[in-house]
């Protein structure tokens, strides 16, 4: 089932589907919709009083409804958050995850919640009827075939479109469900032979039973990361909702409890701060038509923009590309914050010291760290943080370090535009082009201030070079993307094929004097 729109829109079709295909497509999705009055109904949560209001606000300020009920379900979670910290541990903390993750995703998409409902219903039906070492394959192969089927459908119905809709929250949900097959097969395979590698690697997430009906949807819908994540593992949610983090088993403490003003504070701040960014920067430096973003060809793309020199092209595109960040600044940090307020994202005490293990668990960002970081690999480890976590443990891990099956996993479970396929396959290019120089020039910065400089220059060359690669991520289309690196006349991918041809023909650097004292040793 893969509803949609309460009304449906004309079709787009990829050029590349013949007729007789998309007549059958179409039909299909139209007696797909036809389900949507009787599932209509479950949408009992938000009253039509709210809803008015909402209408009324977007019209008096000027947003579309839709990223005004996503913006304010973000917001909304900090009161909750709050609400859910008075509550006393236990089953009621289940419920209220559940109650008002169900409602922030009725609020944000109406009937469209309906696709959680039903991925979650099923899964846990595959986990009470299935063994555990099927669904490690099972589980995760209908998850992110049900994400797929997601994208594939709002790509071939709203190709190019930006409208709101379930598939983003899918994409969380994926996870869990994911990380949750492999945490309950991870037990069981640790009972039989403790020594597993892969198993042992992820222990500390293994799950002997399968959580109640009520535990599970809590966790599918915790309202704190529904909407944009992050995604962690069951433990760490059930650790929250009965305070097994926080106190022993006795009742005391497990170390001195940390303050969350801060930790609440400063996201939330952060968030307000990206938002505000986001509005002015991106009103100012748009990449796409204003006016039509979906049919007219991007700003960045027209004639009079390009009649433009190439730096301030640059410069431009740079500026639009930060605005853009700022949406995901925005939603991540939000839910950083909102997770902090009840503890969620606090990651408990050290079992010996009892000291504070700090407020890891929600944080799916470093924002210094990704704009000035000076390489490839430190730059990725910094952008959506829990989804590399995700990748590593449960795809990188699981087949013996199969990249290929990382990048595959990573790639469908974004979509299938074009632009993100150039944006993967470009990507190496560039850190293998790093990696040369790494190895052949940076050895000749050993000075304190020679490598302060050396970094800085780093830094910006990477910063301009990702923001040159991860154009198609924006721009989606096959035609857009390549017209964006044409008007860059390629550098991004000339300068690192030119690095990776000379670089061989440059000498062996010098060896440094800790170079020589280990090789001694």
């Amino acid at each position: 089932v893969i509803l949609y729109r309460k009304q449906p829109q004309k079709i787009i079709m990829f050029d590349t589907i013949p007729p007789s295909l998309a007549t059958v497509l179409d039909n299909s999705l139209e007696w797909i919709y036809s389900f949507q009055e009787v599932l209509e109904p479950t949408v009992i949560l938000v009253p039509n009083i709210l809803r008015q209001g909402v209408q009324s606000l977007s019209d008096a300020i000027g947003f579309d409804v839709a990223t005004l009920n996503m913006t304010l379900a973000l917001f909304l979670t900090y009161p909750l958050a709050a609400i859910m910290n008075m509550l006393p541990y236990g089953p009621i903390r289940h419920y209220f995850n559940f109650l008002f993750g169900a409602f922030l995703i009725q609020f944000v998409v109406g009937v469209q919640w309906i696709h959680q409902l039903i991925t979650s219903l099923v899964v846990y039906a595959m986990f009470c009827v299935l063994p555990r070492r099927l669904n490690r394959y099972l589980v995760p192969t209908f998850v992110m075939l049900y994400c797929v089927l997601g994208h594939l459908h709002r790509q071939y119905t709203n190709y190019l479109g930006w409208d709101l809709d379930f598939t983003s929250f899918q994409m969380v949900i994926t996870q869990k469900l994911y990380m949750m097959a492999y945490n309950l097969y991870d037990a069981e395979v640790l009972q039989q032979n403790p020594d597993d590698r892969a198993s042992k690697k992820c222990s500390k997430y293994a799950l002997s039973s399968l959580p109640n009906i009520l535990e599970y949807l809590g966790y599918t819908f915790s309202f704190s990361c529904i909407l944009s994540g992050p995604a962690f593992e069951y433990t760490v949610y059930e650790q929250a909702c009965t305070g097994t983090h926080m106190y022993a088993k006795d009742g005391k403490p497990l170390g001195k409890f940390p303050s969350r003003f801060l930790p609440t504070l400063i996201p939330f701040l952060k968030s307000v701060t990206a938002m505000a960014l986001f509005i002015v920067i991106g009103g100012a430096f748009p990449l796409l038509d204003t006016v039509d973003p979906q049919n007219n060809t991007p700003t960045i793309l027209t004639e009079t923009f390009l009649s433009n020199p190439w730096p301030y092209r640059l410069a431009y595109t740079w500026i639009g590309l930060l605005s853009i960040r700022m949406k995901y600044y925005l939603a991540w940090l939000s839910s950083e914050g909102a997770n902090n307020l009840w503890y969620q994202g606090f990651a408990g005490f050290e079992e010996k010291t009892g000291e504070s293990l700090g407020w890891t668990n929600a944080k799916n960002m470093n924002i210094i760290g990704f704009e000035t970081g000076s390489s490839a690999s430190n730059i990725s480890k910094e952008w959506n943080t829990k989804t590399s976590v995700w990748l590593t443990r449960y795809v990188y891990i699981r087949t013996n370090g199969n990249l290929l099956a990382v990048y595959s996993t990573s790639a469908f479970w974004h979509g299938f535009y074009p632009g993100y396929y150039m944006f993967f396959l470009s990507v190496p290019l560039l850190t293998f082009a790093e990696r040369l120089i790494s190895k052949k020039i940076s050895p000749y910065f050993v000075g304190k201030s020679q490598q302060q400089f050396y970094s800085i220059l780093c830094s910006i060359t990477m910063s301009i070079s990702v923001q040159y690669l991860v154009l198609p991520f924006v721009l989606l289309s096959r035609d857009r993307s390549y017209g964006a690196y044409k008007s860059n006349y390629f550098f991004g991918h000339i300068i690192p094929v030119l690095v990776l041809l000379l670089g061989n023909l440059l000498p062996k650097p010098p060896s440094s004097n800790n170079d020589d004292k280990k090789k001694k040793q």
